[in-house]
């Protein structure tokens, strides 16, 4: 893998989860997030982006967000489930990026908000189309995917870099 060729990365924020009395890191997913994380695992499909390495939250609500999701892949890609993305910052986000494999090409990680929007933020000097305008007058809702590229290797990913190239929210 050249490290010349774009590397993509969709952030998945989880899909909407459930009140009961457990803690935040325990909350399952509500029945409106079941449905609406098969919906996003079919559109993230339908992007084409053949997914490397999968970086998911411990929280069992990204773990059963996943879990619908990958069901509609083609083929289901390595996972990893890494506790440091619950309740992490966009910066510790990129930290953990950077310690990707060069050899991985593009990588789905699922997570939290505020992480995952103010990720797709940061790293977003640039933008496809109407793809910013979607995203800021949608916000980041539950279920809702960002897709950034971004040249070069992935120790240099760092603010600012990137191109916000699609953006998806489920409808509500």
């Amino acid at each position: 893998m050249s490290v010349a060729e774009p590397r993509r990365i969709v952030l998945f924020r989880h899909a909407k989860a459930d009140w009961p009395q457990v803690t935040d890191h325990e909350r399952p997913l509500a029945e409106r997030g079941r449905l609406d994380a098969a919906v996003a695992g079919r559109k993230l499909t339908d992007t084409g982006i053949p997914v490397d390495l999968a970086l998911c939250s411990t929280a069992t609500r990204t773990r059963e967000t996943w879990k619908l999701a990958v069901h509609e892949f083609p083929h289901r890609p390595r996972t990893v489930y890494e506790e440091r993305i619950y309740e992490a910052s966009p910066g510790e986000l990129i930290a953990l990026l950077n310690e990707t494999p060069d050899d991985v090409r593009n990588v789905l990680l699922i997570g939290h908000n505020p992480g995952i929007q103010g990720l797709a933020d940061i790293l977003s000097g640039a933008a496809e189309g109407d793809a910013r305008e979607r995203m800021a007058r949608r916000g980041f809702p539950t279920a809702a995917f960002a897709v950034v590229t971004f040249d070069g290797s992935w120790k240099s990913l760092e603010p600012g870099v990137a191109t916000l190239a699609d953006y998806w929210a489920p409808s509500e």
